[in-house]
């Protein structure tokens, strides 16, 4: 007669509820990511700088060492997205926070599109966000 032991069984399945849940618990799904602008507002003019921050949403934590590889700023929010302008990336971000370098050609509403790749991620974080230009 066969006996079941219990105790080496529970023990176990609790082994492999914890091997599976670690392997989920620890990666985020890209949506759990987001930019968020530092300011909404800049004033209008060359140069000017523009922060961002890239943070998980499930933690609220920055996202650091992540690659920019898509930028843009035009007017689409004012109807004038044939109104581009260069953006370049800038120095002196703190982890997690992102600086670019832009000229507001005019005072307005301007849109920064961005994308992303987060490491250990698969897909793109990708963000756009509304900055005002003021005179």
């Amino acid at each position: 007669m066969k006996t079941f032991n219990h105790p080496r069984a529970v023990r176990a399945a609790l082994i492999g509820i914890a091997m599976t849940g670690l392997g989920t618990a620890a990666r985020a799904e890209i949506k759990d990511y987001e930019f968020q602008l530092v300011d909404q507002t800049v004033k209008a003019g060359p140069d000017k700088i523009v922060t961002v921050r890239l943070v998980n949403k499930t933690n609220g934590k920055p996202v650091p060492d992540a690659v920019i590889f898509a930028t843009r700023l035009d007017m689409a929010p004012d109807g004038m997205q044939e109104m581009a302008t260069k953006i370049v990336p800038a120095p002196g971000a703190e982890p997690g926070s992102y600086r670019f370098k832009a000229t507001f050609g005019m005072a307005g509403r301007w849109l920064l599109s961005l994308g992303a790749k987060v490491q250990g991620e698969t897909g793109t974080v990708e963000g756009k966000l509304v900055i005002t230009a003021q005179k």
